[in-house]
């Protein structure tokens, strides 16, 4: 398969929802619309990257309020007891690694071997995340409760 041929927003939306039904036991709904993840201006941003026949990038957003909940889940916590930032930072790092390890599988299997990343945390109020010269790129956006996280995956061949 040519990365040309990959369906990259079906590749991550399988990802993103079997990666929070499978470690969260958590139903996400699609959303087409383009809401807000920032939650009063916070936000955490879990980031892996692909090298190999393929290069990218996959980045998973969400509010500081999700991000603690998400964490309560995956550690098996009542939410009120989620204080630490590094804990909230591993879970969303994890988490970015499992969607971005499913992404990297897919394409390892269609004959385009890629490594993976360590993932790393970018989180605050007001900062911009910029990918330019993609052959491929996609954003979804999901939501849970009042919630929402949004996905972007940004790939092309490697060098």
């Amino acid at each position: 398969m040519s990365l040309a041929q990959l369906d990259l927003k079906a590749s991550i939306r399988t990802a993103v929802l079997e990666v929070f039904d499978t470690m969260l036991s958590m139903e996400l709904t699609d959303l087409e619309d383009s809401r807000d993840i920032t939650e009063n201006g916070n936000r955490i941003v879990g980031t892996v990257s692909l090298a190999g026949d393929v290069l990218g990038n996959v980045n998973l957003h969400v509010g500081e309020a999700f991000a603690r909940c998400l964490t309560a889940g995956m550690l098996g916590m009542a939410l009120e007891e989620v204080d630490s930032e590094e804990e909230i930072h591993d879970v969303i790092g994890e988490l970015s690694n499992m969607i971005g390890g499913n992404l990297k599988s897919k394409l390892c299997d269609a004959g385009l071997p890629c490594d993976l990343s360590i993932p790393s945390i970018t989180s605050g109020r007001d900062f911009h995340i910029e990918s330019k010269g993609w052959a491929l790129n996609e954003r979804l956006v999901f939501g849970h409760a009042e919630h929402v996280a949004m996905i972007q995956a940004f790939i092309k061949p490697g060098v």
